[in-house]
């Protein structure tokens, strides 16, 4: 049995600990002891809370940053990203994955979503480093041999059984890139084996018009025609839905993860409307999309990023609070992403950060968290009761590194 005891954090201004048995969280609060045995975590009065959730990324391009950071989107998928691509093997993918986890460690990332080739290498990349995932392959149609509906649903089958940590998902690449019939294959393979479906939707303005003009309805819609809208559904992006397809969404009970970094750095055009997906009711996470388009990881520059975005657009300082864009970025407000909470039975993932940071010294902790901090604030970061980062320091670091520059000069990118 593996046991972990976090001794003296600092909860809602309380001093508690923590007992991890196995995995679980077995006991939290401030009148618990270690047992013989279990490894103990010295504390320190570091702020005990929870992991941040990146709902959607592209994991192993990190090894593609700095290529073609300044296209447009369309431009910079077709004329460096899919060629650069078809480079790829599974070793590649394996150490862009890790080098993506170590950093995702460091800023207190435990969970993400991940659409990427080779999926079976990002599902060994991701528990050889001790976080979890939800992985599947990108389904597209017209890509010759990769992404076929038929080989991309089995790889998704494979994966379910692969480890705990990792969720297996059926992923449609977009509406642009997969035809009606692959759609409503993908629907129905995820239905049949209750897999849940990640597919971006409405990131541009074109999409939509192009939408409109070939089914004669905006991309939530056509989305629910197909029978891909549902509450197993993860919608990436959604920059330009509209309040009915927000309503809609609400309804059938799907989420969507919203990108603003990314967004930005692809001047997309526009800005997720969140208050109208609060006001309709509908799950909204956060995620960094790929390193290559972001080209961080650290989901505490995302939230900022996000929170004043929505302040911009809507012209109103208070279109969201601090405490609500952080609950967004732990995955609080979307149940499909996977976030639990910090309790006695529930998984033992969460972090201790440093108290004595100044960005964390003054005013309001999820103000704090949200407008002045970054992921050094972070000190430890303990996933399924196994400590991955202490004291700042992840074991093996610079190997991981060091074999994700190989990779990357490999495929002409270092």
């Amino acid at each position: 049995m593996t046991t972990l005891f976090v001794r003296d954090a600092t909860l809602d201004g309380a001093t508690v600990s923590v007992r991890c048995e196995d995995g679980l969280i077995a006991a939290l609060g401030d009148d618990i002891e270690a047992a013989p045995g279990d490894e103990v975590l010295e504390a320190g009065d570091a702020i005990l809370c929870p992991p941040l959730v990146n709902g959607h990324t592209h994991a192993a391009m990190t090894l593609f940053r700095g290529y073609g950071g300044d296209l447009p989107l369309m431009r910079w998928l077709r004329e460096r990203i899919w060629p650069a691509e078809d480079r790829l093997d599974a070793e590649d993918v394996y150490w862009g994955t890790r080098l993506a986890c170590l950093e995702m460690i460091r800023s207190g990332t435990a969970r993400f979503w991940d659409m990427y080739w080779e999926p079976e290498a990002v599902a060994r990349a991701v528990v050889d480093a001790g976080l979890r995932v939800t992985v599947g392959p990108p389904l597209l149609d017209g890509d010759g041999d990769r992404g076929r509906p038929r080989d991309a649903a089995e790889t998704s089958l494979e994966l379910a059984g692969f480890h705990e940590r990792v969720g297996a998902s059926i992923a449609p690449h977009a509406i642009y890139t997969v035809d009606e019939t692959s759609l409503r294959f993908a629907a129905g393979f995820a239905a049949g084996h209750d897999l849940p479906v990640q597919i971006h939707l409405s990131e541009t303005r074109a999409e939509v018009e192009e939408c409109v003009r070939e089914h004669g309805m905006r991309p939530a819609a056509y989305l629910d025609a197909v029978g891909l809208l549902g509450p197993r559904t993860l919608l990436a992006h959604g920059v330009w839905l509209d309040e009915g397809e927000l309503e809609l969404i609400a309804e059938r009970g799907a989420t969507v993860v919203t990108n603003p970094v990314a967004n930005q750095k692809l001047a997309v055009g526009g800005v997720f409307p969140y208050p109208a997906a609060r006001d309709a009711g509908a799950a909204v996470g956060l995620g960094t999309d790929g390193p290559g388009s972001n080209d961080s990881l650290d989901l505490f520059a995302d939230v900022k990023a996000f929170a004043l975005a929505q302040k911009h657009a809507a012209g109103d300082a208070a279109a969201i609070s601090a405490a609500d864009a952080w609950d967004i970025a732990t995955g609080r407000r979307a149940p499909l992403l996977g976030a639990r909470p910090l309790a006695p039975g529930e998984p033992a993932d969460f972090l201790l950060l440093r108290a004595a940071a100044s960005e964390l010294a003054f005013g309001e902790l999820a103000e704090g968290l949200v407008y002045s901090a970054s992921g050094s604030v972070v000190d430890a970061t303990v996933v399924a009761g196994l400590v991955l980062m202490a004291g700042g320091a992840v074991p093996g670091a610079e190997e991981v590194v060091a074999k994700a520059r190989e990779r990357a000069a490999r495929i002409g990118l270092g």
